[in-house]
């Protein structure tokens, strides 16, 4: 058979999100966990990586909006689902019909799916969130009452859980951790005051890792899923993608050539460069040019002047690279490869945001462990 090369390609490993999923679930106290799926499983997926979650243990699956929840309906999960950010003018009455769990923040927002539940003739699943102190999302505080006691109310909702979501859990000792949770608290007591009977779920991956007392009935683990962690806990968790290309040209050149725009790099002796053909419209960041190293024959070696839009180079020095050998440009991190923390390090950002940007046109997506 002819070994198919990729020009760029994202390999997922659903074992390793089987295996993150399975040991976050003996983590969650015996809360139920939800594994957050939102922004295509944050680049990896949502539907392969649904099935893999639910497969390992999770109960639970969470969208960012509802047309992230009703796609995984349409693709044949059955398991809860909740979706919690949508527009002012989204129709909720799909969703009701869909049997997915939905968020209400405000009172304008709870009357709208109220509506959208007498259309369709059933009551709608509603999980309450509180803003606790991320000043995002969520109702604040003094409006709290006024929002319970008009769920409370309503026929047509069914108030499953009181939520909301940690600013800083990932930095464990925060004193807002504990505000938040003192303020989560009595919220819920309020919930209950006002005669509802909800569910609660506040951690996510940071504080199911270092907060047990956080874990309620239900906790939402997002990146960690993904085998990056938020938080310095030594735990197993197995990253999940792999970032590669490989090379389509080798070259000799001189001591004293230089590559790529702007001629920023030139050799200091003779040297083999090797061609990848991905860039930055392949998500390969061109700020990172002159401090990205990929992994290529089994060590890592340094890309040489600019990265551009669709190729970069790699300084191999004696070294000549077979046609489509493999290039890792970040991965599991196996015997010190790049990995997406390291990218982000670089980059003064986090590695959810390397993960997720990898989901783009000309960049094909491969799985490893699909069972389905």
């Amino acid at each position: 058979m002819t070994p198919s090369f990729p020009r760029a390609e994202v390999v997922i490993d659903l074992d390793a999100v089987r295996h993150n999923v399975a040991l976050l679930t003996e983590r969650a106290s015996g809360a139920a966990l939800m594994t957050v799926v939102k922004a295509d499983a944050y680049g990896h997926g949502a539907l392969p990586v649904a099935r893999a979650a639910l497969e390992a243990g999770a109960t639970w699956l969470g969208a960012c909006s509802l047309d992230e929840a009703l796609e995984l309906r349409r693709a044949g999960i059955t398991a809860r689902l909740f979706s919690w950010l949508d527009m002012p003018d989204v129709d909720f009455a799909p969703g009701i019909e869909a049997d997915v769990d939905l968020a209400a923040s405000s009172i304008g927002e709870l009357r709208r799916i109220a509506d959208a539940a007498r259309r369709v003739g059933a009551r709608a699943r509603v999980h309450l969130k509180i803003d606790t102190g991320l000043s995002r999302n969520g109702c604040p505080p003094p409006l709290w009452a006024e929002l319970v006691e008009a769920a409370a109310a309503e026929p047509l909702i069914e108030v499953v859980g009181v939520w909301s979501h940690l600013a800083c859990a990932d930095e464990p000792g925060h004193a807002s951790v504990d505000l938040q949770a003192k303020r989560f608290d009595e919220a819920y007591e309020a919930a209950r005051a006002a005669g509802l009977d909800p569910m609660r779920h506040l951690a996510n991956s940071a504080a199911l890792l270092t907060r047990p007392d956080l874990h309620f009935d239900l906790v939402r683990p997002g990146i960690a899923t993904y085998g990056l962690n938020p938080v310095p806990t030594g735990e197993d968790l197995r990253p999940a993608m792999t970032f590669r290309s490989s090379v389509v040209l080798t070259k000799r050149v001189p001591a004293g050539e230089s590559v790529s725009y702007g001629h920023s790099w030139t050799a200091d002796r003779d040297t083999t460069l090797a061609l990848v053909p991905c860039g930055y419209a392949d998500g390969v960041p061109r700020v990172l040019s002159g401090r990205l190293d990929v992994w290529l024959g089994g060590r890592r070696r340094p890309v040489a002047g600019r990265v551009c839009m669709d190729q970069l180079v790699v300084d191999c020095g004696d070294t000549e690279p077979e046609l489509g050998a493999e290039v890792v440009l970040f991965g599991a991190g196996a015997g010190g490869a790049p990995t997406a923390r390291e990218w982000a390090d670089k980059l003064g950002t986090i590695d959810y945001e390397v993960v997720t940007s990898m989901y783009r046109p000309r960049v094909r997506r491969r799985y490893l462990g699909d069972r389905s």
